[in-house]
């Protein structure tokens, strides 16, 4: 079922049922009441990544205090993408755009990894996760990714689910072309590590391709930004051998 873009979409982190109205918060009440200016019996669409997506009816407790009463469930919750994006943070403005276009593209789980020529060495977390967010209310997802704390190459690699394959964008790849590279994978489970501004250091590089569960791809003749090489190999991996 497609989801609805005719009415306002909130998360919240309540569990949701038929009927058992939860606070809004106060970000929410101020959004419904003073922003939109929402009546009493008003209705938009509420989920929590867990019970799927609600028809709910706005109640306004106080001046300041909405209430959201379930009343229809309008999607079920589906299963989460199983896509793991691993990136190197980047300035905040193109990190937040990063992290938005990865949930639409259907990223599962996002994960910051500090590499050697990583710009920004502690990112927001909660900044992230707010993106995140923001991103699925807008786009319609229902399974909001998760946000891991930030994690070392070297560790990152050292706990690697050897079965699940992992994808790198290689600056310094020998062809223009991902696709053959792509279409050999085979497993199911994948995840895909996008570099820094400057790219994998040499040893990086090194590291990467003497790991037997590591891919590496090029992303064509141009040389692209690291945000827009985010949106690129999503694209590529999504499309050759992911749920497009």
């Amino acid at each position: 079922m497609r989801a609805n873009y005719k009415m306002q979409r909130l998360f919240i982190e309540d569990d949701l049922s038929a009927g058992e109205a939860v606070e809004a918060g106060p970000q929410h009440s101020h959004y419904l009441l003073n922003v939109l200016r929402m009546a009493e019996g008003g209705e938009v669409l509420v989920f929590n990544g867990r019970d799927g997506e609600w028809r709910a009816g706005v109640q306004q407790k106080s001046k300041k205090a909405a209430l959201l009463k379930p009343l229809e469930q309008t999607r079920p919750q589906p299963r989460a993408p199983d896509l793991v994006y691993c990136f190197a943070p980047l300035k905040q403005g193109r990190l937040d755009y990063l992290v938005q276009k990865a949930v639409e593209m259907g990223a599962g789980r996002l994960v910051p990894v500090i590499t050697q020529h990583t710009q920004v060495a502690k990112p927001g977390i909660d900044r992230l996760r707010a993106n995140a967010i923001e991103a699925a209310e807008q786009c319609g997802v229902l399974a909001v990714p998760e946000v891991a704390e930030a994690l070392r190459l070297d560790r990152l690699l050292a706990g690697w689910n050897k079965d699940r394959r992992l994808i790198f964008c290689d600056e310094d790849a020998s062809t223009n072309n991902p696709l053959p590279a792509l279409q050999a994978i085979t497993e199911k489970k994948l995840g895909l590590l996008i570099g820094p501004e400057g790219g994998f250091s040499d040893d990086e590089r090194k590291m990467l391709r003497a790991l037997p569960f590591v891919t590496a791809i090029p992303l064509g003749p141009r040389i692209l930004r690291a945000d827009t090489a985010a949106v690129a190999a999503l694209a590529l991996v999504q499309a050759t051998i992911g749920d497009w």
